[in-house]
């Protein structure tokens, strides 16, 4: 039987990519504080996650995650929050009208602050300083002083979260996201290159068939499907006092909910099955995920499956892979092909940003064709092996930033300088990003020929 599980059970674990604060009693009285905050999010919303994520995990829904690489105190904005949630629902309407299911919309956002670093510290100029831990924990200028963890940015992280929450529950339920809109998400960026082209082509017919259901009466107003929609929040518990801070008992139910995000997930670097990350993750019933590399072995994959997932319920558990193009269809089988001979329940996605990562000069950069030919190897799998590709997991922005190379508006080499604003991993841009989700939509739509075609036979 595991050990009795506690909301600070993890403090006696072995931890890693944590920062050293120096005020022991400026963190309490952070943490304290953070204790005495309303909840960021709810029970309730968790668990319609829940739901949607069981969806996906039997063939039902694809999962759409997708925003910032980390969020910034510098670029919080209301126009930057809109942009990225427009291009999500560009996203969604394009994934949901080629695969013909739902798409469960997981944003990037309010809480992805906290970045995992390849090292404590960082060398510039013969000077060693702190490495950049995000926002959260410390500043992103090469000062001594910026270096130093701050707990008390824990609480700022809080209010910007709240904040962006707030806007995004405005504009996912108050009538930004009507279909009946669908033509003004399209933004200026994207307007005239190929992706928005094909887009208009898209929100034309999408159109003409809401005019067609006006008619027979179902409109925004007697068809709330039509007016909103759901939208939910997740980002990486790597900061785990942060996590601890927000974590309530769910007083319908009587469970723990990590009340920071409606879904968390667990990195390459921190998913030690005796770590505390992992235990602390067992213990709320949010849904969870957990990264994959090249390097997860079956038995170690079922092993964290067991460690989160424990009753086998549809929906608690995402399985992020990130093995990098060139080896996922030489990896990702095996482990596919392990959950399937257990009988595991959970969602399959894949994340094509975090192993395709290259150096361009002094920049960080990916290529696009690499991650394109990483979503197309994910597929390409799960469809050999008879399994659903249940998702995808992008870092990506409204913003018209240069950051990932490629496209077919083309970002080159040497154009990275021109808006290169990201404060830790390059980015998608809109362009990019929807030019993706035009290509998954055609693998979604080969993947329900195909199980059409076994129905058939059948």
């Amino acid at each position: 039987m595991p050990e009795t599980w506690t909301p600070t059970s993890w403090r006696a674990k072995p931890i890693c990519q944590v920062p050293t604060y120096p005020d022991a009693q400026r963190l309490a009285t952070a943490e304290a504080e953070l204790a005495s905050y309303p909840p960021l999010v709810f029970a309730g919303e968790a668990r319609r996650l829940k739901a949607g994520l069981g969806n996906v995990a039997a063939g039902k829904a694809f999962l759409l995650q997708g925003g910032d690489c980390a969020e910034s105190f510098a670029e919080f904005s209301a126009n930057n929050i809109r942009d990225t949630f427009r291009v999500m629902l560009q996203m969604a309407v394009v994934l949901t009208y080629g695969a013909a299911m739902p798409v469960v919309k997981v944003g990037r956002m309010g809480g992805q602050f906290a970045k995992p670093r390849s090292a404590d510290t960082e060398v510039i100029d013969g000077i060693e300083l702190p490495s950049y831990r995000g926002d959260i924990v410390n500043g992103i200028d090469f000062t001594p002083e910026a270096r130093i963890p701050d707990p008390m940015r824990m609480v700022r992280a809080y209010n910007q979260s709240a904040a962006t929450l707030n806007l995004l529950r405005a504009f996912a339920q108050g009538g930004y996201a009507d279909l009946h809109k669908v033509h003004q998400w399209t933004l200026g960026c994207v307007a005239g290159s190929l992706q928005g082209k094909l887009y208009q082509d898209l929100a034309n017919r999408l159109s003409e068939t809401l005019a067609f259901m006006g008619a027979c009466g179902m409109t925004s107003e007697t068809t709330p499907q039509i007016r909103e929609t759901e939208f939910f929040t997740s980002h990486e518990a790597l900061l785990l006092e942060y996590e601890q801070a927000l974590t309530r008992v769910d007083s319908t139910s009587g469970d723990w909910y990590d009340c920071s995000a409606h879904m968390l997930w667990i990195g390459e670097r921190t998913r030690q099955l005796d770590g505390a990350h992992i235990e602390f993750l067992r213990g709320v019933k949010n849904p969870v995920g957990f990264k994959a590399g090249p390097g997860m072995s079956p038995d170690d994959l079922l092993r964290l499956v067991d460690a989160l997932n424990p009753d086998n319920e549809p929906g608690r558990l995402t399985v992020i892979t990130r093995m990098g193009a060139e080896k996922v269809e030489e990896k990702l089988p095996a482990l596919v092909r392990a959950v399937a001979r257990e009988g595991r329940h959970l969602v399959w996605s894949c994340d094509p940003m975090h192993a395709n990562t290259v150096k361009a000069g002094s920049y960080k950069t990916r290529e696009f064709d690499r991650i394109l030919a990483e979503v197309k190897a994910f597929f390409a799998v799960h469809k050999a092996e008879g399994t659903h590709a249940g998702g995808v997991h992008f870092e990506m922005t409204g913003q018209d930033v240069t950051e990932c190379v490629g496209g077919s508006k083309a970002v080159t080499e040497a154009r990275l300088g021109d808006r290169y604003h990201t404060h830790c991993d390059p980015r998608l841009n809109a362009n990019q990003a929807l030019e993706l989700a035009f290509l998954i939509a055609d693998a979604l739509k080969v993947e329900r020929a195909a199980q059409s075609a076994d129905r058939a036979a059948s």
